[in-house]
């Protein structure tokens, strides 16, 4: 939640990724990017992986989904090395490069969400409720009270009226009063 974009997320990963032995290329609209990182199809050394991230604009920032890493060509690469460590454990000198980059490659996910997390940081983002969702506020006093609070904490006039709900259609949290899903436009 933030002034954050997909653009911003993407083009952060595009930097970090699109260079060595990995290649990255962002498809899509600028509310809807997906960057796919693969290992180049030149790469000297590791086996191949590909993995995919999407990222969507949503009223209050940005959500991102990850899939699933194809990891065979790494397996592939590390059982290569396995048996020829088997065959003579001198071949282990000659596959420290493929044994690195195979582990780099293992890791790849985590490394997604190690530079998501520093361009959230970096834009002032975070990854909390925000502010909008944070606190509800009591039709009689108008004090702030937190988000589940069954009663005002000012005036004790009850607060279920004015609890967040969700869209039918897509699952947004709405507040009271609106009418209108700010993510899909679905009416409520």
């Amino acid at each position: 939640h933030g002034n954050i974009t997909p653009a911003d997320v993407t083009q952060a990963l595009l930097a970090e990724f699109n260079q060595g032995n990995l290649r990255a290329q962002i498809l899509g609209e600028s509310n809807n990017l997906t960057i796919q990182i693969a290992t180049s199809q030149f790469s000297r050394s590791g086996g191949q992986t590909a993995l995919a991230v999407n990222i969507q604009k949503f009223a209050d920032g940005v959500t991102v989904q990850i899939g699933q890493q194809q990891w065979m060509g790494v397996a592939a690469s590390l059982g290569q090395t396995a048996i020829a460590a088997l065959m003579n454990p001198m071949n282990l000198l000659g596959r420290l490069d493929d044994i690195a980059q195979d582990i780099q490659n293992l890791q790849l996910n985590e490394k997604v969400w190690e530079i998501i997390a520093r361009e959230v940081r970096a834009k002032g983002a975070s990854h909390q409720l925000s502010e909008r969702l944070s606190r509800l506020t009591c039709e009689y006093c108008g004090a702030a009270n937190p988000v589940g609070e069954a009663s005002c904490v000012a005036c004790g006039a009850p607060l279920g009226a004015v609890q967040p709900t969700t869209c039918g259609k897509c699952g947004y949290v709405l507040t009271h009063g609106e009418r209108f899903c700010p993510n899909c436009g679905q009416q409520v």
